[in-house]
C-alpha cells in the first residue's frame, strides 16, 4: 500500500507518498481501507516534530478515516467484511489501509456519503466528550467556543444548539463569522476587534459562560477564568497560545469554577471505546436526523497532503479538510 510517510520533520514538503507494507490486524483490530481522512492540528504538529505518535500506533499521520472493513482481527465481533465504517485513530490515517481496535469504529450514519464521514470521528469524540461528559453542558446554558469556524467549532455549536444551549463563538473575520451564525452561533465575536471578555458579560448581562471549550491555552487563561460565569467549566483541548501561564486560584474559588485540559490520542483504549460508544448512542441519531452535518470545507487527494496541511496552517478554512485516497476515486 502507499501512506503519508516523514522521513524528517519540516514543512508541508516534508509529507512524502510512499509505498510501505500493508499493516496486519491484531487482536481486537479490523483492516480498514480508507477512502478519505481528514486534516488536524496534531497532524501538522506531528509533521513538525512536535507531536509523535503514542506508544504502538502507527507511525502515519492522521487521527481519524472513513472506508469499509477489509478484514476482521482475532477476537473482532459486531462487525463484518464489507461494512462501511468511520474510525478514530492515533494514527495512520494517511494511509491507503490502517488497522484499528473494534471499539474506535463507528459506522457511517444513515444518509451520509461515506467519503464526508471521515470529518466525523475525531470532532464528535472531542465535542462530546469535552462539553458534555465532562463539563456537562445542559440545556439554556451558554456555551463560548473558541475557534468556532473550526473542525471542532462547526461541530460545537451544532451539538450545543441540538441540546437547547446558546451558542457564543470567537472568530478572526466576518466571513467565519457568518458561517458560525449560519450553524446556529447565537453571540459573535471577532477577537481581532473585540475584547471576548467584554463581549459574552455583555450578552449574558454580566453572567458569563458557563462553558468554554478552548484550543488556546495559556494565553487565554486569564481572560477565560474572566469570561466564566458561577460554576462555569473551562474545557481546554489546545495550546494554540502556549502551555505555560498563571492562574488566579482565587477568582475561581469565588466564582467555584473548574478548569479541566485533556487529550485524546494517547488515551487508554478502553477510555477511547467508550467516548466512541457515547458518540454513536448520542451524536449519530442527530447526524442521521439531519441536525448535526459533517462541514467539509474541501477534498484533496492524499498523496498531495502537503497541500491539505498548507490550507490548515492558513487557518482560511471553515470546518474540515479531507483527503481522499485512492479508493475513493475508485468507489
Amino acid at each position: 500500500m502507499y501512506a503519508i510517510t516523514i522521513p524528517e520533520p519540516g514543512g508541508p514538503e516534508a509529507l512524502v507518498w510512499t509505498e510501505v507494507p500493508d499493516p496486519v490486524p491484531g487482536e481486537g483490530e479490523v483492516l480498514v481501507e480508507v477512502r478519505s481522512s481528514a486534516v488536524n492540528r496534531a497532524d501538522v504538529m506531528q509533521r513538525q516534530g512536535f507531536y509523535p505518535p503514542p506508544p504502538g500506533a502507527s507511525s502515519y499521520p492522521g487521527l481519524e478515516c472513513a472506508g469499509r472493513i477489509a478484514a476482521l482481527g482475532p477476537g473482532v465481533s459486531g462487525w463484518a467484511v464489507g461494512d462501511e465504517v468511520c474510525a478514530l485513530l492515533a494514527g495512520g490515517g494517511y494511509a491507503e489501509k490502517v488497522a484499528v481496535p473494534s471499539g474506535q469504529l463507528l459506522p457511517v450514519p444513515a444518509g451520509l456519503d461515506p467519503v464526508s464521514a471521515a470529518a466525523l470521528p475525531e470532532v464528535t469524540s472531542t465535542v462530546w466528550s469535552n462539553v458534555f461528559m465532562v463539563a456537562h453542558l445542559r440545556p439554556g446554558e451558554t456555551l463560548l467556543v473558541h475557534g468556532g469556524s473550526s473542525g471542532i467549532g462547526t461541530m460545537a455549536i451544532q451539538l450545543a444548539k441540538a441540546v437547547g444551549a446558546r451558542v457564543a463563538v470567537t472568530a478572526g473575520s466576518a466571513e467565519k463569522l457568518a458561517s458560525c451564525a449560519e450553524l446556529g452561533a447565537d453571540i459573535l465575536i471577532n477577537y481581532r476587534e473585540q475584547d471576548f471578555v467584554e463581549e459574552i458579560h455583555k450578552a449574558t448581562d454580566g453572567a458569563g459562560a458557563d462553558v468554554i471549550l478552548d484550543i488556546v491555552g495559556a494565553k487565554y487563561l486569564e481572560k477565560n477564568v474572566e469570561a466564566l460565569a458561577t460554576n462555569g467549566r473551562l474545557a481546554v483541548i489546545g495550546l494554540q497560545g502556549g502551555a505555560k501561564a498563571e492562574l488566579n486560584l482565587g477568582a475561581l474559588l469565588t466564582k467555584r469554577a473548574a478548569v479541566t485540559a485533556t487529550s485524546l490520542r494517547s488515551r487508554p483504549l478502553a477510555e477511547k471505546a467508550a467516548i466512541v460508544a457515547a458518540v454513536r448512542e448520542h451524536v449519530w441519531p442527530l447526524i442521521e436526523a439531519g441536525v448535526v452535518r459533517p462541514i467539509v470545507d474541501r477534498t484533496v487527494p492524499m498523496a498531495e497532503a502537503a497541500e491539505g496541511h498548507r490550507v490548515m496552517e492558513s487557518s482560511t478554512h471553515i470546518g474540515k479538510v479531507l483527503l481522499l485516497a485512492p479508493a475513493a476515486t475508485q468507489a
